[in-house]
């Protein structure tokens, strides 16, 4: 059981640190080409373009991947407080709950910044890392929130 419960930890930490990534370092858009692999801060003389103007819905972005970071680090701490006050057999459904919607404002972040960048994107462009990293986040977020339902206390 202890096992067990390290792993989902682990998980959950390893969402909660790519989630953390790609909401601090704003590189959702590289050129595409030698320069996409540089710091995208260090190259602005090449034209390497990785902070994005400051348009609505890029603060809608932002919003969402913020308060996924702290659904994320609520439902850690519930999972905690849970862990040692919950009755014996109980499921961790606030917990679980949380992680859902720490995945689900991840997606809805990632999904609003793919539909709205071909409006000014164009085609020498291409996704940064943190674009990625939100995507990846995404199932690990889910999964762990799913595991916390279907998780029992045990002794």
């Amino acid at each position: 059981m202890l096992l067990l419960l390290l792993g989902i930890v682990l998980l959950h930490i390893a969402a909660l640190v790519l989630l953390f990534v790609s909401t601090i370092i704003s590189s959702l858009l590289c050129v595409n080409d030698a320069l996409a692999n540089a710091d995208c801060g260090s190259l602005i003389d090449n034209a390497l373009v990785c902070l994005l103007p400051p348009t609505e819905w890029i603060q809608a972005v932002q919003a969402l991947m913020i308060l996924s970071i702290i659904f994320s680090c609520l439902s850690l701490f519930l999972f905690f407080c849970q862990l040692f006050t919950l009755q014996k057999g109980g499921r961790f459904f606030l917990t679980g709950t949380f992680q859902i919607f720490a995945s689900l404002f991840v997606m809805s972040g990632a999904i609003i910044y793919t539909v709205m960048s071909p409006e000014w994107v164009s085609d020498k462009y291409t996704f940064g890392y943190s674009y990625i990293l939100a995507w990846v986040a995404f199932p690990l977020a889910l999964i762990s929130g799913l595991i916390y339902v279907i998780l029992r206390k045990r002794e």
